[in-house]
């Protein structure tokens, strides 16, 4: 049979208790450790911002309705592979012109290292895309969408995936769902805005993540997800500047996985809201190079234009 403790044992145990606490607050700090955490880009003593589903909203809203046009010049550090296949060949840096018109008008131009050459010229209308390569005499083009991928990953580039790192969306509340996780420990301190959208068959899907940092509430991540929950973009932000009195981040990292590619883009110059002409976002195909067609067989070089016939001269009497 087990005995119970007395009354009195019981007031004498509880009283040991506060003395044991009373001894551990005020004892030396042998006995008591503290740690200050220091978040990166934070101070030693600071204060984490508190918001809800609406101002994150907002705030995303706000940095899409900001920006008319975007001229940019960046340095863009390219890389292929995934972390997934273990394998990651990194590029040496190029500089790049990025141009911007909405609503979805974008155009990118790499030039190689040192001589300055065109590395790669790729444009967008939102429906429809064209990559010139000029090293391989290649003019690819076909639709925004990847209904099939190619075993080719130079055929999987599209601008419009530049695009939605750059610019992100704002969220269409009266169509999506969205769930708030406040993800603060010793390490991180992050809201995770999720957006959620319905399927054609009525089922939930998470189409995106956004993750804010606590100290400024600054985007620092944005995650877009396929019908299956794989990532299709990952992109993160970081060191957020004011550019013609618009925030924007000076580094963006972008990732494709399933396209096993990924860009460290860096801001160098950039011009907001400024204007932009019609002409500076076609792209035709040069003269001798290959067209490919997304989808179809390479077509012959494009034949240069027959040169007009000479004008015949007056005789001489």
């Amino acid at each position: 049979m087990v005995k119970m403790p007395s009354k009195g044992s019981a007031a004498a145990t509880t009283l040991h208790l506060w003395l044991l606490v009373l001894l551990l607050a005020s004892s030396p700090s042998c006995l008591v450790r503290r740690r200050i955490i220091t978040r990166k880009g934070g101070q030693p003593v600071q204060t984490l911002l508190t918001a809800d589903k609406e101002r994150l909203i907002r705030i995303i809203a706000d940095q899409y309705a900001a920006i008319q046009t975007l001229n940019a010049t960046v340095d863009m550090a390219p890389a292929l592979g995934t972390a997934n296949k273990g394998k990651i060949t990194e590029y040496k840096e190029v500089r790049a012109y990025i141009l911007f018109r909405k609503p979805s008008s974008i155009r990118i131009i790499g030039l190689y290292p040192v001589v300055r050459n065109t590395a790669f010229d790729m444009v967008s209308d939102g429906s429809q895309f064209s990559l010139y390569l000029p090293s391989k005499s290649r003019f690819i083009k076909g639709p925004n969408q990847i209904e099939k991928p190619s075993a080719n990953k130079l055929e999987n580039l599209r601008p419009q995936h530049f695009l939605d790192a750059l610019l992100v969306r704002p969220i269409d509340t009266a169509h999506d769902q969205t769930l708030l996780e406040n993800f603060t420990d010793e390490d991180n301190a992050v809201y995770k805005l999720s957006v959620i959208a319905p399927t054609p068959g009525g089922q939930l899907v998470l189409e995106r993540e956004l993750w804010f940092e606590r100290l400024k509430l600054q985007l620092v991540r944005e995650l877009i997800f396929d019908a299956s929950g794989d990532i299709l973009t990952d992109a993160r932000y970081s060191d957020w500047k004011t550019y013609d009195n618009v925030p924007f981040p000076k580094h963006i990292e972008i990732e494709r996985p399933k396209d096993e590619y990924g860009v460290v883009i860096t801001v160098v110059k950039m011009d907001i809201n400024k204007p932009l002409t019609d002409d500076q976002f076609q792209l035709e195909q040069p003269v001798g190079t290959q067209l490919q067609v997304v989808g179809s067989e390479p077509e012959p070089p494009k034949p240069a234009p027959a040169p007009p016939p000479a004008k015949k001269g007056k005789k001489k009497r």
